[in-house]
Formats: structure tokens, C-alpha cells, sequence
């Protein structure tokens, strides 16, 4: 009877979902509530977690909770440390959850709420969530290993020689790119600085409440930091306030890039349990948190979808950024649906920190599904504007013009009525000077979540609060990728200096831990300067390597993954990560190939820097965007090359392995039973 029970809510759940997507994919005329997106995400992500990762975690992984995991094992008090699992949740969501589920569902709605929304849901729960979760058992049964070093053993010296030299280029772009993000969100805004520095404190007694007065009171010390954080968030609206308090904390970018310079440091060198897992353990309730209360926002406003599914800029005209839906709505929204930066904390801190195997499921899989509903909440967010409120937004002044007049002229010329008086009076409404021409995704999540809060939670009087809290609450995310990113970089570099002295791979030497932190952070952290100190800002230069390079290393991960899998005997569950991998390859090849050699100057690095050399006139400026177009397209070419080699390898190794001819051997650690399970029976 039960089982028929449980059969029949199953059902319900596919029905009501399939009518959800189908709502979503085939209306057309009248405006959609925002509730079909959020009914069609959560039936998704149901009925994915509930019977593919299932699959994957007994047909593929078989999962085994007799099997003691390397923080068993390996336990030291500092990087290897058996943790909570819903520690561990937080953290790795924390840490996985970084700007592309707020920034790039926000671009990518130029081309309409159709595109973005069903990439989000199939490229998570047949991508993203598999990468992370595969990854994650894998590097688990191998003492914690790195995705390079995996590679390495795995795929052969040659594909791991140039899989480390490709992953640790990436992580530095990903890195550096995401600091410029967090500085650009947070100068001049002693809100958020006051708030995201006083996480540091929390985060820190909490590792010390936990390690030390209480340990394992896990609900205390939730309750603790839930109460903290919030005090900080009102702080942060008083300091804003405050005449004089106010300037301690309003910094310039330049003094930002030093201080983040060196919480990353700090983050990468301190012991995990002190600093990283609490930390990231306390922003997972600020984000969790600001979601989830979105949600309630949404079913409680039911707000309308303004965008239409399918813009006029799926030909690849669109104003924010030119190319066509595929390959760059792929690209442009990474984080969500694949993500291959998540590989990296897969590999990387959270293996290190698992108590029993079985929890990598929720884990692994569980926790991409909450970052892709981050980007589902993104997605809505933008479209609940009116589509030209949106553009004048988010469209650059090159394109649409620098005065408030003509830029509305331009916008409702392309059929999105705007005025200047409409947007003037709403960047008052937020306590902006303006809104036109802002850039980059954040500032329009942040207006399209004040308007929802505010229309739930007080009204249009607190908007202007709703959207700094936005603000504080984008900065947070990102800064998360950071520590754990920097620690993770810090472990790839171990790797590779231990074949050279074996002393420099060991993760519980302090010397070994300050050197190799002090230079992964001098890598992302000259990005950092470098991007501070350009007249234009930076993030032109680095954002579409973001992008690129992101989908790059999840082609990485799912070459060893596929690889393992093959290896182990088990070739006909192959296509769990060889199907998103090929979509991948696909994607990001032909996204590299237009962003390096196509002709149009608005997609083409190279033609836009013919473009600027020959109607620009000679200039500081000039040169250094003609510079660091031909940067970018050579770095693009340098990544898909050194990718290419390492997917060209791994095929050539399954032909082998299929056909006989190479003996398959997988190399995972010795068994060593649990004693958690008794202790657990006990």
C-alpha cells in the first residue's frame, strides 16, 4: 500500500511538472506567472534527485557506507577533518555557489525567459549535478586527490601534464575575475563591507564553538550564527547611516584589492575547521536564506514574467552582448546548470572534510540542485521587469547611447518603451544616481529582487534597503568562490611541487601550506591589480575568459570522469557524463572558435581589435583594449588547444580499453572499513 502511495505522489509530481514546462515552453501571447518557473524548477529537481542520482549513485558509483572516506582516515585537525554533513552541505554550496547563478541568467535574458530557464533545469540535473557528484565520490576513493592529479593517474602523463597546466590557468582567471567582481559590488558601499567583514568574526567563533566549547551542537551553533549574521546585516544599514562611522568602511577599489588579497591568504593558509567550513557554513544561511525568502516572495506576490520566451535578439544582435543563442547563452550561463569551477571544490576542500560515502549524494548533487535554483530565482528576477527597464539597465552606453534620452529613444525604438523619467524615478526609489547603462547582471538581479521584496515585504518605502540587501547578498556569493578557490588552488599546486620535493606536497606542512598559498594568491591577485587599475575597469577583459574558461574545465572533469567510469567496468553507464560532455565540447568549442576569429567586432576579440586600430585614434587607453583583445583571443586559443589534447587523449584511451587492447586499472585507495558505522549501530 505504501509503495503504491509513493508511487501515485511520483506520478502527481512528473504530471504537474511536465505541465509546468510545457506551460513554460509552448505559451505564447499573454504574459506567464513567475509561479510556472518555480513549480516546473522544484518537480525537476524532485524527481532528478529522487531517481537519477539514484541511478547514478548505485549503478554507476555504488556508493559504499562500510568504506572509510580520507577524513577518516587522514584526519589531521586541518584540511582533513570527518564534518557534519549538513557542515559539509553548507560549504560546499557556499563555496560552489559563486557570481554565475546571479550574473549570467541575468545576461542571458536578453534572448527571452525560455532559453535560460530549460538550460538551467536539463544542463543541472543531467549535467552539473552529475559532474559534481561524480567528481566528488571519485576524488573521496582516492585520499582526496585533485581533479589534475586524477587526470594524471587516470588518463595518462601527457593528459595530466597539460590538464594541470589548463586548470591551474583557469582557476586563476576564474579567481581574479570574480575579486574584480567583489570590488566593484562593494566600493564606496559601507553597507556591504561592514556586513561581509563581519562574517569573519562569526565564522571564527563559530569554528571555535564548535571545535571547542560545544562540538558537534551543529543546531546551537546554526541558531548562533543565523543570529549573528543577522545583527550584521542591520549593523550594516546603521554604519551606512552613521556620518561618522560611515567613512571607516567606505573604501576605494584599490584598498578592497589588498584587503581581499589577503583574506585569501588567510583563508587558504588557516585550519579548514577555523576559518573556510564556518564561514562558508554561516554565508549558506544568507544565501539559502535570501532564496528561499524570494520564493516565499514570489508565491506570495505571484508576480507576471514581463519578458517575453523569445526575444528579437536570438539572431545574435543583442545589445548586452552580441553572439546567438547557441553557442553563448551556453556559455553565458555556466553556474546553474554545468559549472566546471564546482569540479575544483569537488576535488578540492569538500572531499577532504566527507564523514561517510553515502553522504556524497546529497552533497555532490544536492547542492548544485540549490545553486541552480539560484539561478531559476536570477532568471526571474530579471524578467519580472519591464523588458525596457531591463535593456536601459544592462545595455552599455556604446550601444545605446550615454544620455538618459537617447539611450530610452534607442531602447523603444526596439519596441521596449522607456522613459528617462520613469528611470530616473525609479533609480530614486533604490537610492541610485542612475540606473542606465549598469552593467554586468548585478544591479538588475538587485532591482528586479527589491521589486519583489518590496512588493511583499513593506512596500515600495524599503526598497532602497531591499536592493542594497541585494547588493550585500551578490558580494557575499562571490566572495565564497574566493577562499574556497584560493585553498583549492593551493592543493593543485602542492601536487605538482611534491613530484619535486616530496616535503611541498604534503598539506599538513606549514611551510609547504604558507609558500604555495602565497603563490596561488600572487596569480589571481595580479589579475586583480591589473583589473583595479584599468581606466576601463577590467572586467571587459577578463569576463568572456570567465565564461570560457568555466565550461573549458567542465570539459575536463567529465574526460576523467567518463574515463574512471569506463575504466571500472561499467562503459554502459558511460553516457552519464559522455552526453553532457559531448554537449559541452560543442558549446564551448564553437563559442571559442567566434569569440577568437568571428568578423563581427562586437563578438570577435580579434576584429574588434582591428576595428580599434584602425578608426581609434593613438591613446594610453586605445592600445591597452587593443592589447588585451589579442590577450584574450590568444589565452582562448592556448585553453581550447591544451583541452583539445586532453579530450583527444581520453578517447583514445576508452578505444583502447573498449577494445582490449590496454588492461583497465583504476586508482583508488586501499578498502579500510569505517568505525563510524558501529559507532553509529552503537
Amino acid at each position: 500500500m505504501r509503495k503504491s502511495i509513493r508511487s501515485l505522489v511520483w506520478l502527481s509530481v512528473a504530471i504537474l511538472g511536465a505541465l509546468a514546462l510545457g506551460t513554460i515552453a509552448l505559451h505564447r501571447g499573454e504574459q506567464i506567472n513567475a509561479m510556472w518557473l518555480v513549480l516546473a524548477a522544484f518537480c525537476t529537481y524532485a524527481l532528478g534527485y529522487r531517481f537519477y542520482s539514484k541511478f547514478i549513485s548505485a549503478k554507476v558509483l555504488a556508493l559504499d557506507a562500510q568504506r572509510a572516506t580520507p577524513a577518516e582516515r587522514l584526519d589531521d585537525g586541518r584540511d582533513f577533518v570527518p564534518t557534519n554533513k549538513w557542515v559539509v552541505f553548507g560549504h560546499h554550496f557556499a563555496a560552489i555557489a559563486g557570481p554565475g547563478p546571479l550574473v549570467g541568467p541575468v545576461l542571458a535574458a536578453q534572448f527571452g525567459y525560455l532559453p535560460g530557464t530549460l538550460w538551467i533545469l536539463i544542463g543541472a540535473v543531467f549535467g552539473g549535478c552529475v559532474q559534481d557528484f561524480v567528481i566528488l565520490l571519485f576524488s573521496v576513493r582516492r585520499d582526496g586527490k585533485s581533479l589534475t592529479e586524477m587526470a594524471r593517474e587516470e588518463i595518462g602523463i601527457v593528459g595530466g601534464f597539460v590538464a594541470y597546466a589548463a586548470v591551474i590557468s583557469i582557476i586563476v582567471i576564474l579567481l581574479g575575475a570574480a575579486a574584480l567582481i567583489v570590488v566593484n559590488a562593494l566600493k564606496a558601499s559601507p553597507w556591504g563591507v561592514f556586513t561581509i567583514a563581519m562574517t569573519i568574526p562569526i565564522a571564527l567563533l563559530m569554528g571555535l564553538y564548535l571545535r571547542r566549547l560545544r562540538p558537534g551542537k551543529v543546531l546551537e551553533v546554526s541558531v548562533l550564527g543565523f543570529v549573528l549574521v543577522m545583527l550584521a546585516i542591520w549593523g550594516g544599514q546603521w554604519v551606512s547611516q552613521s556620518p561618522a562611522v560611515a567613512p571607516w568602511f567606505t573604501l576605494t577599489a584599490s584598498t578592497l584589492a589588498g584587503i581581499i588579497i589577503i583574506y585569501g591568504f588567510a583563508a587558504s593558509a588557516l585550519p579548514v575547521w577555523l576559518l573556510l567550513a564556518p564561514r562558508d557554513y554561516l554565508s549558506t544561511f544568507v544565501k539559502l536564506g535570501t532564496i528561499g525568502l524570494l520564493a516565499v516572495g514570489i508565491i506570495a506576490l505571484r508576480p507576471t514574467l514581463h519578458m517575453p520566451p523569445l526575444t528579437r535578439f536570438i539572431d545574435g544582435s543583442g545589445p548586452i552582448f552580441a553572439g546567438s543563442i547557441f553557442p553563448f547563452a551556453f556559455i553565458t550561463i555556466a553556474c546553474g546548470a554545468i559549472s566546471g569551477f564546482h569540479s575544483l571544490i569537488s576535488s578540492g576542500t569538500t572531499p577532504k572534510l566527507i564523514r561517510r560515502e553515502p553522504e556524497t549524494r546529497m552533497v555532490g548533487y544536492g547542492a548544485m540542485m540549490a545553486e541552480s535554483m539560484v539561478a531559476v530565482m536570477a532568471t526571474i528576477a530579471a524578467c519580472v521587469l519591464q523588458p525596457g527597464t531591463y535593456f536601459a539597465i544592462n545595455s552599455p552606453a556604446g550601444v545605446v547611447g550615454q544620455a538618459p534620452e537617447v539611450a530610452s529613444a534607442t531602447i523603444s525604438g526596439w519596441g521596449f518603451p522607456v522613459t528617462a523619467a520613469g528611470m530616473h524615478a525609479l533609480a530614486q526609489s533604490v537610492g541610485e544616481q542612475t540606473l542606465f547603462n549598469r552593467t554586468g547582471g548585478a544591479p538588475a538581479f538587485a532591482v528586479g529582487m527589491a521589486h519583489i521584496f518590496s512588493s511583499s515585504l513593506g512596500g515600495q518605502a524599503v526598497m532602497a534597503i531591499w536592493y542594497h540587501f541585494a547588493i550585500m547578498f551578490e558580494a557575499l556569493f562571490i566572495l565564497t568562490v574566493l577562499d574556497a578557490g584560493t585553498r583549492v588552488g593551493r592543493f593543485m599546486v602542492q601536487d605538482a611541487l611534491g613530484h619535486v620535493w616530496k616535503p611541498l606536497g604534503r598539506t599538513s606542512w606549514y611551510p609547504s601550506i604558507l609558500a604555495t598559498s602565497a603563490l596561488i594568491v600572487a596569480a589571481w591577485g595580479s589579475f586583480l591589480w591589473q583589473g583595479v587599475k584599468d581606466p576601463l575597469g577590467g572586467i571587459n577583459s577578463l569576463w568572456p575568459l570567465f565564461g570560457i574558461s568555466n565550461q573549458l574545465l567542465a570539459t575536463v572533469a567529465l574526460c576523467v570522469a567518463t574515463t574512471i567510469i569506463i575504466k571500472m567496468g561499467k562503459a554502459r553507464c558511460a553516457p552519464a557524463t559522455l552526453l553532457p560532455l559531448t554537449w559541452l565540447v560543442a558549446v564551448t568549442f564553437t563559442a571559442s572558435w567566434e569569440k577568437m576569429f568571428d568578423p563581427n567586432p562586437r563578438i570577435g576579440f580579434l576584429a574588434h581589435a582591428r576595428q580599434m586600430a584602425s578608426s581609434a585614434g593613438p591613446g594610453h587607453e586605445v592600445s591597452r583594449l587593443i592589447l588585451n583583445d589579442r590577450l584574450d583571443a590568444a589565452v582562448t586559443g592556448i585553453l581550447v588547444s591544451m583541452v583539445a589534447l586532453v579530450l583527444l587523449e581520453s578517447v583514445f584511451l576508452w578505444i583502447s580499453v573498449l577494445s582490449g587492447r590496454t588492461q583497465p586499472r583504476v586508482k583508488e585507495a586501499p578498502f579500510v572499513a569505517t568505525r563510524f558505522a558501529a559507532e553509529e549501530q552503537g
